[in-house]
């Protein structure tokens, strides 16, 4: 297949980047008289504009995200030497933590705009003669999903095109397993043995092969380890039981396996066809993007670039080959899709991203049930980063490094979104000093920050997020994944995998039992209003503090009621959704 010739740009390298943003430092951190400080952001944010509204490509997209850089990197030079001062201890460690969180705000930011400099846009794999395509097996993990979600899956994953000797569709069923049907609880005994014989039945009515293991160890990673002694195909993809794949899944991907022979993996987008708690609640679905959409739209894109996309679970073709290698699937932690990637990544291995969806799947049905699944994820990459910190691992390139660091610091957002949520109160209502500037700073300093950000933002993700949705997304879920976080610190191993409930149905509308610390929350801002008017009033000195904490405050207020009305669970009678279609029909009467 013919590979475009890299422009100068795409091949700057990992060390070229960092000499960059090297220069970038240099020069923000020079002196510069104040009315110079005035006026030098104007000219930048109007450049940036114009770059924004002509779509910059090649360099121009360099340049785009350097100027954003600069700014950012000039208003960090001046929150660290300017903005912090002892007032008191109580003061003082509040604004030291306020200042941590910001710094690492700032350190995703510019994680995130090297992720994302350069997406990749690959097409289709090639079609490959049928006699020279390789042997697939399609194995569908599954532990307790109903059996009509299973039923639709594996039709699905039966009809996919191929050459059907090359063919094979396995159900891995873990809740069928020898420790389940002989496990101590009667009545429990009864209905994995139950539902082993239906799956039995399901597998010979629709042509696939039934699997199950003596013992449930290692989750999801130990059921997929224990079917790959027992299958034989060249390649393996794996779809998650409430993930229905498309006819052409192995039609457009196999083709890259059998031109590139170091190629390990090949990652197609999540496509879900209902909306998650959040989208539902609030009334959203189709309305805005959804929040899983940034991840595979963009991100993984950026991360093809670098050699670097993950591989999530499912709708991924993986070879067997490499895969022995590593022994199997990666287990230690509970994202054994991640960890995987990385073992693949750091013996040289390639990976592929094709932006097209080509699996429709399920969401968490509750709010709980989202922050089940979020904290599993979050739990993971950090004892990821904790066990395996790819800043350290052999085999990575700088980028693979700079890449997986920016994976595993994103899901440390509670600790900082926590402190967002706090710090307005902390000078509200206890009148901690969290943040010494006046307005005249924050317009010439932080301001152009922030514009700059959200033009990045814009051009980076348009289309494919929102950043006040996203702002409420982290705010909901900081409250509760943070303290899971915190135990993943202490005890590394502690985390154990926990498969997300799907497919149920809810026959009446409540609140969601998570709530509660944002009835909290929303109580201490209702106080912080008068606080902040009182202060206002009888503190002149402090007016320019108080105006820019009382905005934030109002920002923080906005979240928190977007959030109560989320967590307004409205029924849900049906376990399948409906998904909305174009069909041409025709109506025979007599």
């Amino acid at each position: 297949m013919t590979q475009a010739v890299p422009s100068i740009a795409d091949r700057l390298t990992g060390p070229g980047w960092i000499a960059l943003a090297a220069l970038a430092a240099i020069v923000a951190a020079l002196p510069t008289a104040r009315a110079a400080q005035a006026w030098l952001p104007a000219p930048m944010l109007a450049l940036m504009a114009v770059l924004l509204i002509r779509g910059p490509r090649e360099i121009w997209r360099y340049a785009f995200l350097g100027l954003a850089v600069f700014l950012s990197l000039r208003y960090v030079f001046w929150r660290t030497a300017n903005t912090i001062s002892y007032h008191d201890a109580a003061s003082f460690a509040a604004a030291l933590l306020l200042y941590a969180a910001e710094l690492y705000a700032v350190a995703l930011y510019f994680l995130s705009a090297f992720v994302n400099a350069r997406p990749l846009r690959r097409p289709v794999a090639p079609r490959i003669a049928p006699a020279a395509l390789p042997t697939v097996d399609i194995l569908i993990p599954t532990y307790d999903e109903p059996i009509d979600i299973l039923r639709v899956t594996l039709v699905a994953a039966c009809r996919i095109r191929y050459p059907g000797e090359k063919r094979r569709v396995y159900l891995l069923d873990d809740g069928g397993t020898d420790q389940k049907r002989t496990q101590a609880d009667p009545v429990a005994a009864e209905a994995a043995r139950y539902r082993q014989r239906a799956l039995v039945g399901l597998c010979r009515a629709v042509g696939a092969h039934y699997l199950t293991r003596p013992r449930n160890e290692h989750a999801k990673a130990g059921n997929l380890n224990a079917a790959l002694p027992r299958t034989r195909g060249d390649l393996v993809l794996v779809v998650d039981a409430d993930h229905v794949p498309t006819p052409d899944i192995l039609e457009r991907s196999v083709g890259y396996f059998v031109e590139d022979p170091d190629l390990a993996l090949v990652q197609t987008p999540h496509f879900f066809v209902a909306p998650d708690p959040i989208e539902k609640n609030l009334g959203t679905f189709r309305a805005m993007p959804g929040e899983y959409e940034m991840f595979y739209r963009v991100i993984q894109p950026g991360l093809d670039f670098w050699n670097a996309s993950l591989f999530c679970g499912s709708a991924a073709i993986l070879s067997r080959r490499h895969l022995a290698q590593l022994g199997g699937f990666a287990a230690t932690t509970v994202t054994e899709d991640a960890e995987t990637s990385l073992a693949l990544h750091a013996r040289g291995l390639k990976s592929r991203y094709i932006p097209e969806p080509m699996v429709a799947g399920l969401v968490p049905d509750t709010f709980e049930a989202l922050v089940r699944q979020r904290t599993r994820w979050a739990q993971g990459m950090t004892q990821l980063f904790i066990r395996d910190n790819p800043l350290l691992k052999r085999g990575l390139s700088l980028p693979q490094r700079l890449c997986y660091l920016a994976g595993m610091l994103f899901w440390q957002f509670p600790f900082a979104r926590v402190v967002f949520l706090l710090a307005p109160l902390a000078f509200l209502l206890l009148g901690l000093r969290i943040y010494d500037a006046n307005l005249w700073d924050v317009a010439v300093y932080a301001l152009p920050h922030l514009v700059a950000s959200a033009l990045v933002s814009r051009f980076l993700f348009a289309g494919a997020r929102w950043p006040f949705v996203s702002s409420v997304y982290e705010t909901m879920l900081a409250l509760f994944t943070g303290r899971a976080l915190l135990s993943v610190y202490r005890r590394p191993l502690g985390p154990r995998f926990r498969v997300t409930p799907k497919g149920h149905t809810t026959a009446t509308a409540f609140i969601a039992p998570l709530a509660r610390p944002f009835y909290v929350l929303l109580a201490l801002y209702a106080l912080a209003v008068p606080a902040a008017i009182y202060r206002a009033l009888t503190m002149p000195d402090d007016l320019d503090t108080v105006c820019i904490t009382a905005a934030w405050g109002l920002f923080n207020l906005a979240l928190l009621i977007v959030a109560l009305g989320a967590l307004y669970e409205r029924k849900q009678r049906r376990a399948m959704p409906r998904v909305p279609a174009g069909l041409d029909a025709a109506l025979v009467v007599g």
